[in-house]
């Protein structure tokens, strides 16, 4: 999503965090057992979650 450089890591971690909260409510919305997916899935998933969260953000306080 092009926010590495603005956040630094300490943001990248929360984003991160909050991404795979996010990821895993979104899935689990949809039908998906995220509980056992393993380390692969749930890295997807917070990925999944933390681009979601970054869309938002930018949506939300109009940046590109």
């Amino acid at each position: 999503m092009s926010t590495d450089a603005q956040q630094g890591i300490g943001l990248n971690i929360v984003v991160g965090i909050i991404g795979g909260l996010l990821g895993g409510w979104v899935l689990s919305l949809l039908g998906v057992d995220v509980a056992g997916g393993g380390l692969i899935f749930s890295m997807l998933t917070a990925i999944l979650g933390a681009c979601i969260l970054l869309f938002a953000v930018k949506a939300i306080s109009g940046r590109r």
